[in-house]
């Protein structure tokens, strides 16, 4: 399976283009569409990552089809990961929400949330709720997450 069109780009505005390298809330060096640039990055604690430099040969402007070329990559890995994860009943609205899902809070994260596991159990209507318990970053509820989980939730229900 493969994420539609549609999805991609809600999944696009969600999560922003930028051509640029930026910073993401976790102070980690993206690009594209919340591309992590340089993975091992993740791995400092978040008050050092401040000082870290942009990671070598990105320091440059992006074309929109190096963006678009970046995220098909790595939807891809977040593709394999949802059928790995949540292998049955799986429509297309499902699977778009659930790849959104991931792509956001990352598939170990999928792994061990309520979503996956109610998904799994055959409980739809308690699977798209529970995207709504992933609204919080640093203890704030965030306007944009609320609106992303709710945009993920109504795919999710074949909205």
């Amino acid at each position: 399976m493969k994420i539609s069109a549609k999805a991609r780009e809600i999944l696009k505005h969600h999560e922003g283009v930028r051509l640029r390298p930026y910073r993401c809330p976790a102070l980690i060096w993206s690009v594209g569409v919340g591309h992590v640039i340089d993975p091992m990055h993740l791995e400092v604690k978040y008050h050092e990552r401040k000082n870290l430099p942009i990671p070598e040969g990105w320091d440059r402007t992006l074309s929109a089809q190096e963006a678009d070329d970046i995220l098909a990559k790595d939807l891809a890995r977040f593709e394999r990961g949802v059928l790995r994860l949540c292998p049955d009943n799986l429509t297309d609205g499902r699977f778009d929400a659930l790849v959104s899902f991931s792509f956001n809070v990352g598939l170990g994260n999928l792994q061990r949330s309520s979503v996956r596991m109610r998904h799994n159990r055959g409980d739809f209507a308690g699977a798209a709720d529970a995207f709504l318990m992933w609204t919080m970053a640093a203890g704030k509820v965030l306007p944009g997450l609320v609106r992303r989980r709710n945009d993920e939730r109504a795919v999710y229900l074949g909205a």
